[in-house]
């Protein structure tokens, strides 16, 4: 009995195939550059909150109130987090309304240490704009 090696597909006529079309290249960040920092506008009601008042010295009235933090996840994504109770801030919870991007969208994505330090610059800008501001 003679054994034949296996038949070899061959690739589809030119006619057949259709033009292949080059994809868009989009830039690719590192992977290390998925940190985010997030704003979340936080409702009046929290200015009643005593601890939140004696952090905001100099609030100027009408100013938003709101939540700085930062985060591997995309912020929509932790945002919900924060609402559903999970790893939340209780101001967040509580008072949380919204995600401010206006405010943080230009410096995301970046690296953990870019991330850690811009909470803190980014929580400090605002109140010295006036804004009420917590951060964990």
């Amino acid at each position: 009995m003679v054994t034949r090696p296996p038949r070899k597909k061959s690739p589809p006529a030119a006619a057949d195939a259709a033009p292949a079309k080059p994809r868009a290249k989009k830039p690719r960040t590192p992977r290390s550059h998925h940190y985010h920092v997030y704003v979340i506008e936080l409702s009046d009601e929290v200015w009643n909150v005593g601890r939140f008042r004696r952090a905001n010295p100099d609030y100027l009235l009408g100013q938003p109130f709101v939540y700085v933090g930062m985060t591997g996840l995309d912020p929509d994504v932790r945002f919900d987090k924060h609402k559903a109770g999970i790893q939340a801030n209780v101001y967040v919870q509580k008072w949380g309304i919204r995600l401010l991007p206006a405010l943080y969208a230009m410096y995301n994505p970046m690296p953990y240490e870019g991330a850690r330090d811009m909470e803190v610059e980014l929580g400090i800008a605002l109140r010295e704009l006036g804004y009420g501001v917590w951060q964990a």
